[in-house]
Parts: C-alpha cells; structure tokens; sequence
C-alpha cells in the first residue's frame, strides 16, 4: 500500500488555496490509509481546518510557536518523528513564507529533503516565493495566482473560508 511515495510537493503564489489544497491532499492521503504529519507555521493552533482534521484517526498535527530558534527547532523535532514513527505524509504549512520572513534557514529544509528525509516520505510545503533551488528540487509544483479577492477591497479574512 505505501509504494510510489517519496515526492515533494510545492504550493505557492499569491492566490487563496495553498493550505486548503494541501489539507485536501492530506484528507486524500488519511482515507486511503497514510499516516499524515502537519505542523502549521505562522499560524495559532486555531485555524478552523485544523478543527475538523484533527478529528482524523490518520492525522496528526504538531503544536507550534512564532520564535526562529523555536522553529528550527521544532524542525528536527517534527523530521525525527516522521522517520520514527514511520509517517508516510509530512506537511509543513507556510514553512516557504516562514523562511521569506527570514524566520527560518532554507538550508535546513533543503539538507533535509536532499540528504535527510526517509525515501518513502511525502513532504508538501506551502508558502509565497520559493527559491530557485526548492522549485527544481520538488517534484510537484503549483502556483495559485490571484486574480481578485475581497482583501483588495479591505475586507478581513472570515471564519471558515479564509481562516
């Protein structure tokens, strides 16, 4: 059952859906009998996606703070539980935007995924603006690009669609 694993999977761009997709691709992953992996950075532990799933015998999320050295921390926590506890999906939510923030080193992530991360693992990353080198290493590449949102017009994200 777990043959064919193994490939990165890139979602960025300045569009809504990065999460929503990959949480799909998650969902996807549990139903067919994947143990799955999420930690969200840049995000409160709250998000309404995060209530849902989390009811999910198949997925697991990892409770995470806004702090640079916490979160490369929390990097080689969360990579050692993957390989140990045998995960077949690992996805790291707005880990992209999190190193365009400047709050986590690239290099970490690309050492993992070149030299570290188990073969059969799946990794997804989420984010704006990845780099040059993350895009030709991942397998899957998506951008969503926005074309018109009701941010352009001040309104605040709403419970249940954008947060």
């Amino acid at each position: 059952m777990k043959d064919n694993l193994g490939y990165v999977h890139v979602y960025c761009g300045d569009g809504k859906g990065k999460t929503t997709t990959a949480m799909g691709l998650c969902t996807r992953a549990a139903g067919y009998g994947y143990k799955v992996l999420i930690y969200q950075f840049m995000k409160n532990n709250k998000t309404s996606e995060r209530k849902i799933l989390q009811q999910i015998p198949n997925i697991t999320f990892v409770d995470g703070l806004e702090r640079k050295t916490y979160y490369e921390k929390q990097f080689r926590k969360i990579t050692a539980k993957a390989a140990e506890e045998n995960y077949d999906l690992l996805f790291f939510d707005e880990l992209i935007y999190t190193i365009r923030a400047g709050l986590f080193d690239e290099q970490i992530l690309l050492d993992y995924l070149k030299n570290e991360k188990p073969a059969h693992l799946e990794v997804i990353l989420t984010g704006q603006q990845p780099s040059e080198e993350l895009v030709a290493l991942a397998d899957y590449v998506s951008e969503i690009r926005k074309i018109k949102h009701p941010f352009d017009q001040g309104l605040p994200a709403r419970l249940g669609i954008e947060k």
